[in-house]
C-alpha cells in the first residue's frame, strides 16, 4: 500500500474539478514545508488530549518533543479537544455506547481507486455520524459545506459502521481556531451515498486513468504544477487578451469582470515568479 494515495482526499477538490491532475502531480516530489511539520505537532498534540478528554486514556504527552509547540498551539488544541468533548456528550444524549475514533485510517475505495485517508476526529453514534477535521493553519479559510475531503472521510467511516449504529444523518464540521472559525455541514446519508455513486466514483475512475478535462479555478491553489500548468495559464491570459480598445473607458459590469478575475490572475504570476527563482537557483 503507498504511504501516500494518488486520490487523495485531502487533495479532492483538485481532481474532482480537475481528474487529469492527479497523475500529472504524482510525479511531482512534496516538497518539505515548516507550516507542514507545525500543522503534523499541532495534530499530535490535538490527538493526545482528545484521548484524554474523552477516555482518560493516552499513551503519553508529546509535548516535550514537538518542535513547534508554543502557547498558541497549546490553546488551539485545548479549544480542539474541549469541542470535541462537547460533541461527545451530545452524541450520548441520543445514543447509549458512542464512540471516539482518534487519527483513524479510512478506507473509501468502494468509490476512488485505492483511496483511503486518515480521519482527524468521528464520533460514531445511532442517527448522526460526526467527522471533524482539526485545521491548524492561518493562510486559507477552510469550509465544511460540499468539502469533498470531508465527504471522503464520512463514506469510509460509514463503510465501517453503517449498520452496527443507525446511522441517518452525516455532520462535518471544520476546526480552525486560529481563523476562529467553526464550519458545520450536515447532509443526508442517502444523499452522501448518491453523490459517491454518481459524481465521486466516476470522477475518480478518470482521475485514476489519468482521462479527463483539464480545468483551471480555485482548485488550482495547492496543485504541484500549478506554475506551469498549460491550461492555467490559458485560464488567466484570457484576462490579458481582454479588450481595452473599444470603448475608450469601461462599463462597470466589464470592471467587475476584471475584478474578479483578479486575485486568480495576481496568484498564477506569483507562481511563475517563484517557480522561474528557482530553477534559476538550481541552475
Amino acid at each position: 500500500m503507498p504511504k501516500h494515495a494518488l486520490l487523495s482526499a485531502s487533495a479532492s477538490k483538485q481532481w474532482l474539478n480537475c481528474p487529469p491532475s492527479a497523475k500529472l502531480c504524482a510525479n511531482v516530489e512534496d516538497r518539505a514545508s515548516p507550516y507542514a511539520q507545525q500543522g503534523t505537532d499541532a495534530h499530535e498534540l490535538c490527538e493526545y488530549k482528545v484521548l484524554l478528554k474523552t477516555s482518560g486514556k493516552a499513551q503519553w504527552d508529546p509535548t516535550e518533543n514537538l518542535d513547534y509547540y508554543d502557547a498558541e498551539m497549546e490553546n488551539c488544541a485545548e479549544e480542539y479537544s474541549s469541542f470535541v468533548l462537547e460533541q461527545f456528550l451530545d452524541a450520548k444524549e441520543h445514543c447509549s455506547d458512542p464512540i471516539v475514533l482518534v487519527e483513524q485510517r479510512l478506507d473509501f475505495s468502494k468509490w476512488v481507486p485505492e483511496g483511503f485517508g486518515t480521519g482527524d476526529c468521528i464520533i460514531v453514534a445511532d442517527d448522526v455520524l460526526h467527522i471533524i477535521d482539526f485545521k491548524y493553519g492561518l493562510g486559507v479559510l477552510v469550509e465544511a459545506e460540499g468539502n469533498p475531503q470531508m465527504m471522503c472521510y464520512a463514506l469510509g467511516a460509514l463503510d465501517i459502521y453503517d449498520g452496527i449504529y443507525d446511522i441517518k444523518t452525516v455532520k462535518m464540521t471544520i476546526f480552525q481556531p486560529r481563523r476562529d472559525n467553526i464550519s458545520t455541514f450536515e447532509m443526508n446519508k442517502t444523499d452522501l451515498l448518491n453523490w459517491a455513486d454518481t459524481v465521486l466514483a466516476p470522477t475518480a475512475k478518470l482521475a485514476y486513468e489519468g482521462k479527463g478535462e483539464f480545468k483551471a479555478g480555485d482548485h488550482c491553489q495547492f496543485c504541484k504544477v500549478k506554475a506551469t500548468c498549460r491550461k492555467r495559464a490559458e485560464y488567466n491570459l484570457e484576462l490579458a487578451r481582454y479588450d481595452f480598445e473599444m470603448p475608450d473607458r469601461l462599463e462597470d459590469d466589464e470592471i467587475e469582470i476584471i475584478l474578479s478575475k483578479a486575485d486568480e490572475f495576481i496568484s498564477w504570476l506569483g507562481d511563475v515568479k517563484e517557480y522561474a527563482l528557482n530553477q534559476a537557483l538550481q541552475g
